[in-house]
């Protein structure tokens, strides 16, 4: 029996990154010698053990076989006639296919070193293709290590290509593809994994709305890069220098999906294409199962972005009705979010990444002038002798209102 410690822990050790989690292999055990020793069994379809002090992962050394669809069409054979390299052989990516022993020595047989040393992101074996939920993991590590210099290996690049030509993209569950997007939005370049999907024609899989926009041009006045595609790659670079919140940079990922719904006559104005992009966001929403804090912040960006911009031409009463539809007084956190994507929009363009965005500040001057109203001390010295129903929600709104326009300065 002995033991390997394996995996992104070996990786990260040879990065000089921090290691948060550490994976090991046994190899030369059975499951029977695993719980003897008092480890427990977690692994569902897998031989994968937690250790009875550290509750760290301790996997016996397997080998499986190819024999049907998606990440679950999988024979996989643990006995302890499998090796430590046979284990390590069937890993995605070489910089994850190595292991180092108790005393500290590497072992290292898919040369996973060098390529961490030339920044490349490489498959282990032509295995790789036999586990589609790798292209979504390629593309993750991409978007991880890219501030570090790494680009995916062109034969690796070009293996992705490959499943997706298959189908094989088609036999993930949605649960599996949000769960990989999610993680890569938390990423140091998130921007890295959308546009690897797109070289590999996974992005026209996952998200079909996303990839739509490219080729699609907008005004040259406005967007000096004119393609809705390349504009929106640039609004998640700036989402990801504004903020590390993952619903912020989902809602930039997708806040222009209406202008691929746009009648072509139009083009390249996109009348209504915040109206319209609200059905797009529901079959994203319905396809890949995304979590409603996700979502909801998307369909308010979506709709509400362009209004944002023109911040300053619009009534008291419209920037009210923004605020109300934000939900802004009951949870600001929301309008938070808001407000950090559609500067993420504005920024996205050729030229003007590094504007300023003063209808940030117009918003939250007017929710401060509208929130610190004292409402129960307003209520109380009303005139109630008129009450119809409905009267005290108007009044709060007639109130902020009033608000709103004196800290604005607005007439009306």
């Amino acid at each position: 029996m002995q033991i390997y410690l394996v995996g992104g822990a070996v990786r990260d050790k040879l990065l000089n990154k921090d290691v948060k989690d550490r994976d090991w292999v046994v190899v030369g055990a059975t499951e029977k010698d695993m719980l003897a020793r008092g480890y427990l069994r977690v692994g569902k379809d897998f031989p994968v053990f937690l250790h009875p002090d550290t509750r760290e992962e301790y996997a016996l050394a397997r080998q499986e076989t190819k024999t049907g669809h998606g990440y679950k069409g999988f024979s996989v054979d643990a006995s302890t006639s499998v090796t430590l390299e046979q284990d390590l052989l069937r890993r995605d990516l070489t910089m994850n296919a190595m292991a180092q022993t108790a005393d500290g020595t590497l072992i290292d047989p898919y040369n996973g070193q060098q390529d961490i040393a030339d920044r490349i992101l490489r498959h282990v074996s032509p295995a790789f293709s036999e586990d589609p939920l790798r292209v979504l993991r390629v593309a993750r590590f991409a978007a991880r290590f890219a501030h570090l210099g790494f680009r995916i290996a062109d034969e690796t690049l070009q293996l992705m290509k490959q499943i997706v030509d298959a189908g094989e993209l088609e036999h993930l569950v949605s649960e599996r593809v949000w769960g990989e997007i999610e993680t890569a939005l938390k990423e140091s370049s998130p921007v890295v994994f959308f546009r690897s999907l797109r070289d590999c024609g996974a992005l026209e899989v996952f998200l079909p709305e996303v990839n739509a926009l490219f080729g699609i041009p907008q005004p040259e006045k406005y967007h000096p890069e004119v393609d809705t595609g390349v504009h929106v790659f640039m609004c998640i670079e700036q989402a990801t220098r504004l903020s590390d919140d993952p619903v912020v940079r989902y809602a930039t990922v997708v806040h222009d999906v209406g202008k691929s719904a746009t009648p072509r006559s139009n083009w390249p104005h996109h009348y209504q294409h915040e109206i319209l992009g609200l059905a797009l966001l529901k079959s994203i929403t319905k396809r890949l199962r995304v979590p409603n804090e996700y979502s909801e912040i998307a369909a308010l960006v979506c709709q509400h972005h362009t209004k944002m911009h023109r911040l300053s031409t619009l009534r008291s009463s419209t920037v009210l009705e923004l605020l109300e539809a934000l939900d802004a007084f009951r949870r600001p956190q929301r309008m938070q979010q808001f407000l950090l994507a559609c500067e993420a929009d504005s920024r996205g363009r050729a030229g003007l990444e590094n504007q300023d965005y003063p209808q940030r500040e117009l918003l939250i001057r007017a929710f401060d002038a509208a929130n610190k109203l004292d409402i129960q001390a307003l209520l109380a010295d009303r005139d109630t002798s008129d009450d119809k129903p409905g009267s005290v929600k108007e009044f709060i709104h007639q109130k902020r209102m009033q608000a709103i326009r004196q800290a604005l300065g607005k007439e009306s």
